[in-house]
């Protein structure tokens, strides 16, 4: 049973109320995504299909551009930027929701609930984006002190040959520092700034008092979330014509369970 308390312990009686969730919700989240996913297919799928393709022509430049060596921190990056590109996804689940129609000009305008607080929170994780960029390249330069492997061996020389443990750990390390702040401020903030008239800074307040009540659900959440997206990136992007959709519409849900009705 959801239990209901202050999101913010009284201390800022303005922000939303959060409910206390168990272990079990994540996967119901999982559950009601693919429910909606397979309602409005079409949508869906097309989605995903714009994730694909735009990842895919993505990665085909950087080859071209012999600059291959920029894939996997871009690609730990996608984790990043995730919350926001999910914004028309959030409108479909809305929708179906209340039983309204869904339609290819209707997500579109999804902006339009919330334009300069969500674009706001483009910005912030745009920037959140370029600083891990920032990062990676400097733990490259500082850590990996070999000639750069050409693309053909740069997998195995790099991940897989044991060659540059030193590189990998503060890599990881500091992915895992950004991706975990940046999770904190964003799991809700879009669907909350979509469907409320509030602030960037109440919203992510909000996400982060939602992370902060249910932090055992919510790992398994961000565990969970990392998972399927991951599988859409080692399977050449084409997982991420399904995992994408799903993760979005289950977002949906998690923001409702975990957000009192205004």
């Amino acid at each position: 049973m959801i239990g209901v308390t202050s999101a913010s312990d009284t201390q800022h009686p303005a922000l939303p109320r959060i409910r206390q969730i168990t272990l079990d919700h994540p996967w119901q989240w999982l559950a009601a995504g693919w429910k909606d996913l397979t309602v409005s297919l079409k949508y869906s799928l097309s989605y995903g299909v714009i994730f694909f393709l735009v990842s895919l022509l993505l990665t085909l430049g950087l080859i071209y551009g012999n600059t291959f060596f920029i894939i996997p921190p871009l690609a730990a990056g996608f984790f990043l930027v995730a919350p926001v590109l999910g914004l028309g996804l959030y409108k479909i689940s809305a929708s179906l929701e209340q039983n309204q129609p869904v339609s290819f000009g209707q997500i579109l305008t999804a902006w339009r609930a919330n334009p300069v607080y969500l674009g706001g929170m483009c910005v912030v994780l745009v920037f959140i984006l370029l600083v891990w960029m920032m990062i990676a390249n400097l733990v490259f330069a500082l850590f990996f002190d070999q000639p750069i492997p050409t693309w053909e061996n740069f997998i195995p020389k790099v991940f897989l040959s044991g060659e540059s443990a030193a590189f990998l750990f503060w890599g990881i390390a500091s992915g895992g520092l950004m991706a975990a702040f940046t999770f904190a401020i964003s799991a809700i903030t879009v669907p909350l700034l979509m469907d409320r008239d509030i602030d960037l800074v109440r919203a992510m307040q909000t996400s982060v008092q939602a992370v902060r009540m249910n932090w055992r659900p919510m790992l398994l959440w961000a565990c969970l979330i990392t998972m399927f997206v991951g599988v859409g990136l080692v399977t050449f992007y084409i997982g991420l014509i399904v995992t994408m959709p799903l993760v979005g519409h289950a977002t949906w849900h998690a923001y409702r369970d975990l957000v009192e009705p205004d």
